[in-house]
C-alpha cells in the first residue's frame, strides 16, 4: 500500500482517505463559590482545563454581580431603587429600564395575574415591616402595616411591553423582587456558560434555588436533595436535566413572636408572614419560573396552588407541612414523580 496525499491507493483504486478527527479532551468538573444577592452562588461545571473553567465561572459570577446592581431592594444607587425613587412622591412618565429588570417585572406580573395576586413584588413595604420585627422581635404595628398595604398591588404597575417602560401607579411603592430575581440569574449564568463558552454542563445554585444544563459527562441528569423540613422526613433525591428547581418554607428564615411562628414569606393581600411550619418545592423548565411559583403555591389554596401548576407546561411541585408530635403531611402534582430517584430497597 502507498499513502499518497489524502488518498489510498489500494489494489489500483483510488480511495479517499477518512479524515483523522481530533481528540476531544476529557471534561473535568469544577465548582465555584461567590457570595451575591444577600447568599452564595455556586457554578458547578464541566471543562477540558482549569483555566478556562474559571474564566467561565468568573463571568457567570460578574453576570450576577451585575444583575444584583440592577434588581436589588438593598443597595440605594441599583436600577429597581432608582425607578422605585422616580414614583417617590407623584405618579411621573413612565422609565424606560433596562432588558433584565423589565424581563423580571413582566414574568411577576404574569405570575401575580395567574395567582390571583399570590406573589406580587410590589409587596416591599410590607417586608420591610417584617425584617425590623424580625430583628426586634416584635410584630409591626397595626397603623404602620395599614399604611405599608396601602402602597401594595401589582395592578398598580403599568409596564409597556414594546417601549419597555415601567410607571408606578401609587406614589411610594417600592418593589421587592426577592421572590424571583435568584432565579433569573441563575438560568442568566447557564445561558452566558453555553453562549459565549459553549459550555453545556453546567449547575447553578443560589441557595434553594437551582438550575441545571445537560447532565455530567457520563450520567444522564444531575441529581438534587431536597432537605426535609422536620426530623422523620426522608430525604427526596431528584433527577433534573435543563430545569431547574427551587424550595421555599420556614426552616431557616423565621421568628417566633408570641409562640407564633412567621415565616419570611409575606402574603401580599394580608400583610403578614406566613404561620406554622411548611415548605413547597417547584420543578420548572427555568428558574425565573421555579424561583417565583414557590411563593405563589406557598400562599395559595393547596388545589389552587396544585392546579396552578398542572397547568404551566414542564412544572411539578411537592408541598410538606409539619404537624404535631413533628408529623409531616405532604402532598405532589402528577408530574413530580417523573423527577424522583427511586428509594433504594430496605
Amino acid at each position: 500500500m502507498v499513502v499518497r496525499v489524502g488518498l489510498l491507493v489500494v489494489l489500483g483504486y483510488l480511495i479517499p482517505a477518512l479524515p483523522v478527527r481530533p481528540v476531544q479532551p476529557a471534561l473535568a468538573r469544577h465548582e465555584f463559590e461567590s457570595k451575591h444577592m444577600g447568599t452564595t452562588f455556586r457554578i458547578v461545571l464541566y471543562a477540558a482545563d482549569a483555566p478556562s473553567a474559571k474564566e467561565a465561572a468568573d463571568a457567570g459570577f460578574a453576570r450576577v454581580a451585575a444583575l444584583d446592581a440592577c434588581m436589588s431592594d438593598y443597595k440605594r444607587d441599583s436600577e429597581l431603587m432608582k425607578l422605585c425613587a422616580a414614583f417617590r412622591t407623584e405618579v411621573g412618565s413612565p422609565v424606560a429600564v433596562s432588558d433584565d429588570l423589565f424581563a423580571v417585572l413582566w414574568a411577576a406580573r404574569e405570575l401575580s395575574q395567574a395567582s390571583d395576586g399570590a406573589f406580587d413584588v410590589t409587596v416591599g413595604p410590607v417586608v420591610q415591616l417584617w425584617r425590623h420585627a424580625r430583628r426586634t422581635q416584635q410584630l409591626p404595628e397595626k397603623e404602620e402595616l395599614a399604611a405599608a398595604m396601602r402602597l401594595v398591588g401589582w395592578r398598580s404597575v403599568e409596564l409597556d411591553r414594546e417601549k419597555k417602560t415601567v410607571r408606578l401607579l401609587v406614589p411610594g411603592m417600592q418593589l421587592d423582587l426577592g421572590g424571583i430575581a435568584k432565579g433569573y440569574a441563575a438560568d442568566a449564568v447557564l445561558a452566558l456558560l453555553r453562549g459565549r463558552f459553549g459550555i453545556t454542563r453546567a449547575l447553578v445554585a443560589a441557595a434553594g434555588d437551582i438550575t441545571c444544563g445537560d447532565a455530567p459527562p457520563g450520567r444522564d441528569a444531575w441529581e438534587v436533595d431536597i432537605a426535609p423540613i422536620a426530623r422523620g422526613e426522608p430525604v427526596r433525591r431528584l433527577r433534573l436535566v435543563n430545569a431547574a428547581v427551587s424550595t421555599s418554607g420556614d426552616l431557616e428564615q423565621f421568628v417566633e413572636i408570641g409562640g407564633v411562628r412567621y415565616s419570611h414569606v409575606v402574603d401580599p393581600r394580608t400583610g403578614l408572614g406566613v404561620t406554622g411550619r411548611r415548605s413547597v418545592t417547584v420543578i420548572a423548565p427555568r428558574g425565573v419560573t421555579a424561583d417565583s411559583y414557590t411563593k405563589a403555591v406557598m400562599l395559595m389554596p393547596p388545589g389552587r396552588g396544585f392546579e396552578l401548576i398542572e397547568q404551566t407546561p414542564g412544572a411539578a411541585a411537592y408541598q410538606a407541612t409539619v404537624g404535631p408530635n413533628e408529623s409531616v403531611q405532604s402532598s405532589s402534582t402528577r408530574r413530580f414523580a417523573q423527577h424522583l430517584v427511586p428509594e433504594p430497597p430496605k
